[in-house]
């Protein structure tokens, strides 16, 4: 029995969001429905994925620097459809410095493995080293992040368990943190894989030919010890495996994927694995900028003990991504799975889909499942508040396509004796646009805004507002293919109006743009306002 079966009912009890928020997207499905799937296979920001394999069962997880829960937990039985089954991170220690949005810092790129009944994550943060969270369940608690090494700019980080009961580590450098990159070392781990003993050394130097080689993957097989690496930068760069007879090298280089004659550049960064059918196969991500680091499937061959990573057209031993291709053999036909993206807020819980850009506080939202609102409760804002960029509470989403409109439906109901509290629908990265709705003293203001260089303490810009006497709204975004972002309103819900002019989204620090809410306060009294979600319809 699958181990996925195995742990379902307890699934059921702890992740109702994922039973009953699991819709098939609107705006992206990978599956073709004709045994043939189509690259991205998560046209989402899954940054530096990584996978494993429990019998007929595959688990990813990926990169999720400040945003909290972390350690996105994804499941699928074919490599192509995947829903999210839970998070591996509740908070960031210490919460003294996680509370406060740390853009661009915490989680940065995972390994996920399955050894002896557990599943392990190893994960670099550049500022206070490499941790490892695991769990026997994957879609349930695990346990708190232990620190392995402690150091500053140590990343990226992959174990493997020898098969004479050694394990070690192979880890890379961020040269922000560290003062040096393009390198990778392997060190061992004592055989808990709690902490590292013994002397770390450098096994590989990309600066001449592999510059930023960086994300390492270790492996093992046929009498050789395996790391694939990316190299040449996230949105520039190739694939790059190395294979040596010693854990400690020296190590033979080949480059076995690049962008080639393709549309898809920097192919690189992710994870290998063999199916139940003795197919291989590699998750890699592409980084489309405002859109993210979305995810794609390569098939995966072997030449004189060499990979080669999606299709050799050429027989160079280097392949390009492919864009369609057939699905990995299974046991059976999986029904079509995508990560939810809309919500009707009927769960006592927020759905999986959703995170904030600082740990949260517990009295930030309530999931009435009675009504079916979510309502988000004004935060105040912080000391010496500019714009947005600053504010923990933020509840967002990754952009699930390239071509998507999303629609809220909210009631504001601020505070009599506040003015200045606003809520609204934001598309966020380090230039933001909104629909911002505001109580002043004149009545509800309506107003669209952008706010340039956000993370350089912009201002924002009001384009566009109107006064309102009701504060029952439909807001409404529509996100084309050059991430241009409509915004427009409606009072009934039916004819939208478009308010302000056009916004181009940015990503974020390492992420892509997200969207989604707030809710604050301009003043630290001891109670506020809130907004009152009715649902979020994405198309």
């Amino acid at each position: 029995m699958r181990l996925f079966k195995k742990i379902f009912p307890y699934l059921l009890f702890i992740s109702v969001p994922l039973i009953a928020q699991n819709k098939i997207s609107k705006s992206w499905v990978a599956d073709l429905g004709n045994g043939y799937y189509k690259n991205p296979i998560l046209h989402a920001d899954y940054s530096d994925p990584d996978i494993c394999r429990v019998e007929n069962d595959y688990y990813m997880t990926a990169s999720s620097f400040n945003c909290i829960p972390g350690l996105p937990i994804l499941h699928s039985n074919d490599l192509v459809n995947w829903e999210i089954i839970g998070y591996a991170i509740d908070k960031l220690e210490p919460d003294s410095i996680f509370s406060k949005p740390q853009h661009g810092n915490g989680v940065w790129a995972p390994s996920i493995r399955y050894h002896n009944g557990q599943f392990y994550i190893y994960y670099g943060d550049p500022d206070y080293g490499i941790f490892m969270v695991k769990s026997k369940d994957p879609a349930g608690k695990w346990e708190k992040p232990l620190l392995v090494k402690k150091g500053k700019g140590l990343i990226d980080p992959c174990p493997l368990w020898d098969d004479d009961g050694k394990v070690y580590l192979v880890h890379a450098y961020a040269g922000s943190r560290a003062g040096i990159k393009s390198l990778l070392a392997v060190q061992e781990m004592n055989a808990e894989g709690t902490e590292v003993i013994g002397q770390s050394r450098i096994v590989y130097d990309g600066h001449d030919i592999d510059p930023t080689i960086e994300g390492p993957k270790f492996y093992k097989q046929n009498g050789y010890y395996y790391i694939f690496a990316p190299a040449g930068g996230v949105s520039t760069g190739w694939q790059v495996v190395l294979r040596a007879e010693n854990v400690f090298g020296p190590y033979e280089r080949k480059m076995v994927m690049s962008q080639g004659n393709t549309s898809v550049n920097g192919p690189h960064q992710g994870g290998w694995v063999t199916t139940s059918a003795n197919e291989d196969w590699f998750v890699h991500f592409q980084d489309k900028g405002p859109f993210g680091r979305v995810v794609h499937l390569q098939p995966m061959t072997w030449k004189n003990d060499w990979p080669i990573i999606g299709e050799d057209k050429d027989n160079d031993g280097c392949g390009e991504p492919v864009m369609t291709f057939r699905k990995p053999k299974t046991d059976k036909n999986y029904a079509t799975a995508t990560p939810p993206e809309s919500d009707d807020f009927n769960l006592p819980t927020l759905g999986l889909q959703w995170q904030w850009h600082a740990n949260p506080c517990e009295w930030w939202y309530f999931a009435n499942s009675r009504t079916g609102l979510l309502s988000l409760y004004a935060v105040p804002i912080p000391d010496n508040y500019v714009n947005l960029w600053d504010i923990p509470n933020l509840l967002l989403q990754k952009f699930p396509s390239d071509n998507f409109t999303a629609t809220a439906k909210l009631t504001f109901h601020p505070s009599t004796a506040i003015d200045g509290e606003r809520t609204g629908l934001v598309i966020m990265g380090m230039d933001y646009g909104m629909l911002s709705l505001e109580k002043t003293k004149d009545g509800f203001i309506l107003s669209q805004i952008e706010c340039l260089q956000a993370e350089k303490r912009g201002k924002e810009i009001v384009n566009e507002k109107r006064t309102l006497t009701d504060s029952t709204l439909y807001l409404r975004v529509r996100v084309s293919s050059e991430a241009r972002c409509v915004f427009s309103c409606s009072l009934e819900g039916k004819s939208f109006k478009t308010l302000g002019k056009p916004f181009t989204a940015k990503e974020g620090k390492w992420i892509g743009a997200k969207m989604g809410f707030f809710c604050s306060r301009p003043v630290r009294n001891n109670d506020g306002g809130r907004v009152e979600i009715d649902w979020f319809k994405v198309e």
